[in-house]
């Protein structure tokens, strides 16, 4: 997933729940004896403490897998030998080797799983002591090999859930798009054709002056947003195939949105600080997003008469702010939609947005989006 914030890759509350009741069942079979009547064994402060090791290193399972996994295997392999009595303790280098599998470090959790194969054998055929005999030997091997397999087994599973979830979201998006591109489509181009036939109206009249100055600005928006909409969603209807199409805009275009806001009255100053990186198309595409969104909210509601907008590289983000001299927060009328959007972009690529009132008057909408987002 986007940022790789997956719930498995954190530690939870049912981690440290799973660590306190595996402790609790190493120290069962290690102190409770067999005999009869029962009779409680005697533990040595070592064993006490690689019990508390390899227990407690579960609750960060899934935060730490390949640490926790060799904490175990390092516990088991120095508890088995030098301590007596014997008792469940392998059991935490299971669970960590099937939390390695499931977190889809399937090489990392044979590696160590035939570290401990390796060690149990020399343990048991190198020497004199042979603890476990040969179905001991076979049934070590096998929790062994089932815990990484499941683990592996489970990973593939929920690999193939999550994708197809994304499948069917990007199958609705599609279809969302293809009605958007049918129904924005035709009302777009009737709006340029009719500010066109408007606009040589005037022409042929003579007329002149705020009103065909107007209709140039709509008809050369429409146009514009008529050719980002084909380029955006013709690909997906597979119409239009003469029409030109353009690739997707980015912050090279920042001058021609300000001159399509500066058309429509608004005074609009760009500048820019720092040297550009190369963005990636998504990050370059998110920033083009919320300037042309505020631009439209400042233009819809702010009643403000200049803006400032100032795209900022630092060393790790692109920073984007939107000023204006306007009537603040209050003017958006709109329930704060268009900020919602603007927010849900920049989190989308792992970055911020805030929008908030200016302490001089107005209103300021910045945004921080790291470079490497959508590479």
């Amino acid at each position: 997933m986007s940022g790789d914030r997956q719930p498995w890759r954190y530690g939870t509350r049912a981690d440290v729940l799973l660590a306190a009741g595996t402790g609790l069942f190493v120290v069962l079979t290690t102190v409770v004896g067999t005999g009869d009547p029962v009779a409680l064994r005697s533990v040595p402060v070592t064993g006490w403490l690689l019990m508390l090791v390899a227990s407690g290193a579960l609750a960060f399972r899934r935060r730490y897998p390949v640490v926790v996994a060799v904490v175990t295997l390092v516990a088991s392999m120095v508890y088995y030998p030098a301590i007596n009595p014997d008792g469940a303790l392998l059991v935490t280098l299971i669970i960590a080797l099937y939390t390695l599998a499931a977190a889809g470090r399937t090489v990392a959790a044979g590696v160590i799983g035939g570290l401990a194969i390796v060690g149990s054998a020399f343990g048991e055929y190198g020497t004199d002591a042979s603890p476990l005999g040969d179905a001991g030997m076979f049934l070590l091997v096998s929790w062994l090999v089932a815990a990484v397999a499941i683990g592996a087994f489970m990973h593939s599973t929920r690999r193939e859930r999550e994708e197809a979830l994304r499948r069917r979201a990007t199958e609705e998006r599609l279809r969302i798009a293809r009605e958007l591109h049918d129904v924005l489509g035709h009302n777009i181009s009737l709006i340029n054709v009719q500010a066109g036939a408007a606009l040589h109206a005037l022409s042929r009249d003579g007329a002149d002056g705020p009103a065909a100055e107007a209709l140039t600005a709509i008809k050369e928006t429409s146009r514009e947003a008529l050719r980002e909409l084909r380029g955006t969603l013709g690909v997906l209807r597979q119409v239009d195939e003469e029409a030109p199409t353009a690739p997707a805009p980015g912050l090279r275009r920042l001058p021609e949105l300000a001159e399509r806001s500066r058309a429509a009255g608004l005074a609009v100053d760009v500048s820019t600080d720092g040297d550009a990186p190369d963005l990636t198309s998504a990050v370059d595409l998110a920033a083009y997003r919320i300037v042309q969104e505020a631009l439209t909210n400042v233009a819809r509601h702010a009643g403000a008469g200049r803006v400032a907008v100032r795209i900022g590289y630092g060393r790790d983000d692109v920073t984007v702010d939107v000023s204006d001299d306007g009537r603040g927060a209050g003017a958006r009328v709109d329930g704060g939609s268009g900020i919602a959007g603007m927010r849900s972009r920049a989190e989308a690529l792992g970055g911020t947005l805030e929008a908030a009132d200016r302490p001089e008057g107005g209103f300021r909408v910045t945004a921080r989006l790291p470079y490497g987002a959508g590479a």
